[in-house]
This record gives structure tokens, sequence and C-alpha cells, in this order.
């Protein structure tokens, strides 16, 4: 009998992750027009799948004598073949959820997804309104035969195959029509509540871009590509260039998926496989819409009574005080430190004025700041370059490598350095995944240090939906140490001790393993919480285990990747694993230690950081201390809130199955409830 990993598998973990977000998509509980949301974000969450970790497993399995296996000691085949066998019932049940229950639910609220046959012979007329104002003007049809090549098909475009004949003569050819990707996808019947997907209206349509010819058929397609960017050289002398150069690079990358209609003919499957070089394994069938992305466009209907109840995001107490009294952001936190937590509280108002009144005081002498991920139109970007335009010092770290952001990054970049800002891409060989700023400021006792650190992004946008908190500190050795950090990021040197923060990757694993070990030394009196996003690490998931046998009481949320096995009996009895899936996207990293302060009571530390092999030894990362007691009272609460036994949630076994627990309570209303009373006292 094959010993089983202590390990379980990374891609098949974060398939279970998003199988998870199928079962919001699935709860009746959930307002309609959001559970359309989460079909949506299920279906975008496998392109990015497919794009970069499917496609860097095929490209290991193609490679002639690789020897890398997973965790759990699979080989790239081996979790090729697992991943398709996981991913076809999930894929059935989605279109199942849709189709038979979403769709029609949806219906009877008066919104519809209807096909073209569907409609009354008013709306086709309007429909082909819209298509010849519209659509037709920007269509452009590709024939395939001796003189017309096979066209390039971008990724994760939607494209109609079609066969055409030419009366005249009885030749059939093949072409394709690529469905305009700045078109709503679903196509909206007037001022109704009814759509059409926008590629029937198209195939209804197809006479008028071949004429005179038989339309035999056409079939939707669409096609995932390698888009991960791995600049050949990152110790380039211009990052910036290589980085624009893998973009332009990355269009072409190889095919790893092909989507279906599944009417499709096998000889038109055949010469798309064999133009895009990929198999039968490549292949997913699909009897509705391709892409159900398009669900997500639903979300943005006015009908209030089909979401979620809309939560009031509040300015911080402290700071609304402060505005109101005319007193600034520097003035509120030379008081005190400033505990933020996003959406709950809203990030306008703090973060973006934060910087926002760097810019503009006259006081301020610099600001510096890392920019991982940042939104297309950044009010902190504005107003670094304000800052600049003014003659502030301003240093900014664009991480240029942030997957998926590459592009928006390398145009902030620019930006900034046209205004004067001193734009740095980090350090050679890692990822600045650290969110930090510092502002230097002349105050009237001497100069004086403002800091912000996060576990999230300087994004508006995802600041919105994504559950992250923050501090915002004048503390003298958090001061010290962001500037260490700083000169770390965009100087030489030998990395040095830092007073407060853990930083990655020099201290990062070395400083985490020995807080678990520490409370390994207390026995059965140990405790661990831990807060995070993926938990991937062999080094890290082994000294958990360690610590389960001497007896440490461990409790783990984890809203994704998960390859540690709780539960298990001589292994990991005293580790439990939950996964906490909501309104808002669990964002936040935050680590309790009962014995971890060098006075041997509680430490709380949070940041950047995840517990997967990437954050622990190629990213810069930051932790920072919570240490002042309300702070602390306040991640206890949101632990405890997540560790409820009355919330709903999903519970990990040993096996890898994943349980989910409705409960009669919600964390994060929970959490919006505590903070609007708290909010109410301060």
């Amino acid at each position: 009998m094959t010993r089983r990993s202590p390990y379980l598998n990374r891609e098949l973990s974060w398939l279970a992750f998003n199988e998870r977000v199928l079962d919001l998509a699935s709860d009746p509980h959930v307002p309609l027009l959001e559970r359309a949301k989460f079909v949506g974000i299920f279906s975008s969450n496998l392109d990015e799948f497919f794009q970069v970790r499917v496609a860097g497993l095929r490209n290991q399995a193609a490679a002639l004598g690789s020897g890398g296996r997973s965790i759990d000691g699979l080989t790239a085949a081996a979790q090729l073949v697992a991943i398709g066998e996981m991913l076809g019932p999930m894929l059935a049940r989605q279109e199942a959820v849709v189709a038979t229950d979403l769709l029609p639910a949806l219906a009877k609220r008066g919104v519809s997804v209807v096909g073209w046959d569907d409609l009354s012979d008013d709306d086709r007329k309007e429909l082909v309104e819209v298509y010849e104002t519209r659509l037709f003007p920007v269509l452009t049809p590709l024939s395939v035969d001796p003189s017309h090549p096979f066209p390039y098909i971008s990724n994760l475009s939607l494209n109609l195959a079609v066969l055409v004949t030419n009366p005249l003569n009885g030749e059939q050819r093949f072409a394709r029509v690529k469905v305009p990707p700045l078109f709503p996808r679903l196509a909206q019947v007037g001022a109704t509540s009814v759509f059409v997907p926008v590629e029937q209206v198209i195939a209804a349509q197809l006479g008028t871009l071949f004429p005179g010819m038989s339309i035999d058929g056409w079939w939707a397609f669409r096609v995932t590509r390698n888009v991960d960017l791995t600049p050949a050289d990152e110790d380039a002398d211009d990052l910036l260039v290589a980085v624009e150069m893998e973009l332009r690079r990355a269009r072409f990358g190889q095919a790893v998926r092909l989507e279906i209609a599944d009417s499709m003919p096998p000889r038109v499957l055949q010469l798309l496989t064999d133009e895009l070089e990929l198999s039968e394994a490549d292949v997913s069938r699909h009897a509705g819409p391709l892409d159900l992305t398009l669900l997500r466009q639903l979300h943005d209907l006015d009908r209030p009574e089909l979401k979620d109840r809309p939560w009031r995001t509040m300015t911080a107490a402290r700071m609304a005080r402060a505005g109101a009294a005319g007193r600034s952001v520097f003035a509120t936190v030379r008081e005190r430190d400033l505990l933020l937590h996003h959406p709950f509280e809203s990030f306008a108002s703090s973060v973006e004025e934060f910087i926002a009144q760097a810019a503009d005081d006259p006081a301020v002498l610099s600001i510096k700041m890392t920019l991982y991920r940042t939104s297309g139109d950044s009010a902190i970007a504005h107003s670094l370059i304000r800052a600049a335009e003014r003659g502030v010092q301003v240093a900014v770290l664009v991480e240029l490598r942030a997957r998926f952001d590459e592009a928006t990054n390398v145009g902030w970049a620019k930006a900034l350095e046209r205004a004067g800002v001193h734009v740095v891409y980090g350090v050679a060989g890692l990822k600045t995944h650290a969110k930090c700023a510092l502002v230097v400021r002349a105050d009237d006792d001497g100069l004086r240090r403002y800091v912000h650190l996060s576990t999230g992004n300087y994004n508006a946008r995802t600041a919105r939906v994504y559950e992250d908190i923050g501090l915002l500190t004048c503390n003298i050795e958090i001061g010290a140490d962001a500037t260490q950090l700083f000169n770390h990021l965009t100087g030489f040197g030998i990395a040095q001790p830092y007073r407060s923060l853990v930083v990655g990757p020099d201290a990062l694993r070395g400083q985490l393993v020995e807080l678990i070990e520490r409370e390994a030394s207390h026995g059965t009196a140990g405790r661990i919480t831990a807060k995070m996003n993926g938990l991937g690490d062999a080094g890290m998931i082994q000294a958990l285990y360690s610590a389960s046998r001497a007896g440490v009481q461990i409790d783990l949320v984890v809203r994704g990747v998960c390859c540690l096995r709780p539960g298990v009996a001589g292994l990991s009895e005293n580790i439990r694993v939950r996964s906490i899936l909501g309104r808002y996207l669990e964002h936040s990293r935050i680590f309790r230690f009962d014995h971890g302060g060098l006075d041997g009571n509680r430490l709380h530390l949070m940041g950047s950081a995840d517990w997967m092999t990437r954050n622990l030894d190629h990213r810069v990362e930051a932790l920072v201390p919570i240490t002042h007691p309300r702070h602390q009272a306040w991640v206890d609460a949101q632990l405890d809130f997540q560790l409820a036994d009355d919330i709903g949630r999903w519970e990990l076994d040993g096996d890898g199955g994943w349980t989910h627990l409705p409960g009669a309570a919600d964390a994060q209303a929970r959490m919006q409830r505590w903070i609007e009373a708290r909010n109410r006292e301060r």
C-alpha cells in the first residue's frame, strides 16, 4: 500500500477553493444577483488558473528530463490528469446551476437571459438595429484558405467558427469572426431586463458578413493562453523595458485550453486543435454560453431586492472627528496609532486621505511607497504626482511583475517618472509584495516619520470588496524600520536586523518558525490562531505538525489553498482548518501566538505575507506587531467571530474534503455590526 503524503496537492486544493465559490453560486440563501456574480467569479478564477497554473504544469510536463514534483509527490503530468478529473464534474455542476436553477429563478423575478430564437419579432428588430449601428462596423470576418492563413486567436477572446458554402461552385470554407471585446457580452433588449448573448446576435446576422454565401453553421469557441510573465533577464538594466517586451510576447503565449460549443462538428474541432496545437484533453465542451463571467454583467442592474442589503461604509471614528474639527491625519496619529479595517471602514477617507494630505502639506519632506497592485485611476498615484510636482521628494517602488496588473503598473511607472517621482522596481529576483507607505514630516518638535502598513494593496477598487486591515502609526521603531526597508529596496547593502517589523525573505520564515516552536515549548497551554489566504509551504506545515504533536491547539482560517491535512491522528489532531467566503473577499493576514511576545504574553502580527513558499522565500514581505490593547481587542474580535461555532463556513478534513456548514450567522455581518458599535463608542 502506498504511503499517503502528509500534504495535500496545491492545485487540487485551489480547485477545491473555487468549488467553494461555486457553493455560494448554488446557495438558495444568497440573493439571486449575488449568485450570478459568484458564477462569474468562478469562471474568471478558472481563467487565471489555466493561464498560469495549468500553463506552468504543461511546460513542466513537456520539459525533457524534468524531475520536479509537487509537494505531495505528483509529477506535472499526473497533476494535469487529476485536474481534469476534478474539473469535469465542477463544470457540469456550474452549467446545471445556471441552466436549471439560477436563470429560471431570475426569469421569475423579471430578469431573463434568452436565446435569439426566444425573442419576439419586435425584439429581434431592435437588436438588428443595434447590430447594424454598433456591431457590424467593427466586425472582421477572417476566412481560411490557401491565400488566408489561420488567424491568430487572442487570449480569452470569444469567437465564432463559421462554415460557409459558395452556392456557385459548392466550395465550403471555414471562417472566424471575433466577438468585439469592448461590447457588453449580454445585449440588452431596449430598456427591459431581457438579455441575449451578443454572439447570438452576431450569428443571426452572419449573412451580412458573408454576402451571397450559404451559412452552413456556426459554433462559439474560446482560447486560453499562457500569460505568465517571466522576463528572460530580471537583472536587466531596464526592467521596465524587459517587462514591456514580455507583455508583447505574452500575447502570443502557447494555447492551453480550448472551450467550445458541444455541438461543434468533429472536423471543425480538429481544425482548431491542429492549428492551436492542442489535444483532446485540452478541450472543454459546453452546452450553454461560453465564458459565464457574462453573468457578472447582471449584477449592475438596479435591482436592490435581488442583491445583498448594502452595508454602510464608515469613516473611522477618530478620522471623522479629526476631519470635523479641521485637524490633520498627522495630528490624529500623533495622539495614538490608528487601526483601519476595510471595507467596513472607508479606504478613501483614511489611506487615500493620508497620502493626499501628505502631498499638499508644506511640512512634508518626503513620501515613499510600495505599489504592488493599484487601480487604473488611482487617487493615490495622482497625489504622489502632485507631491513630486510641488517639490516633495517622492520615491515609489512599483512592482512591475504583479501578475495580471503588469500593464497597469507599467503605465503608472511611466506617469510617475514623468512627474519627477523616483521610481524603482525592487530587488533583483524578488517581487516586492509588502504594503508600506512612509511620510517624513517636519513637525514642530522635529522630524517625524508616519507609516502605513497594510495587508491590502493600495487599490481603491479592491478596497471596496477585499477585507483588509492596516495600521497608521508614528511609532519611532516602526518608522526607523520602514526607513531601513525603503533604503534596502532603493539602494544597496547587506540586510540588517529590524527592530519591530518582521521582513522577508531574510527573516520571515525563521521568525515565524521560531514563534511556532516557542508555542510548542508550552505544550498543551500553547495556542496558535492564524488567518491567511494560502498555506502551502512544507516547512511551515511541518512546524505546525510538530506543534500539534506537542499539544498546541491550532486554529487556521485559510481562504484558498491549504496543503495541510488537519485532524490526522499522530500528525495533526490538534489542528483545525476552516474557510470563510462571503460578501467580501477575506484578504487580511493575521497571526496570533498566545506566548509569542517577549514578555510571554500574546503576540499579534498582521501584514502582507501568506504561508506559501513564494511569500516566504521569493518576495519582500512585511509583518507588523499590533501592540495597542484596543487594536488587539479588535483583531481578537475578528478572529473570534470567524472561529465561532454558529457561523457559515467550510471545514477541511484530513483527506482534503471540505464540508460546507451553512451556520445560523455570518461572520462578516457580525463584524460589521461590531465595528458600527465600536465606532459609536470611540
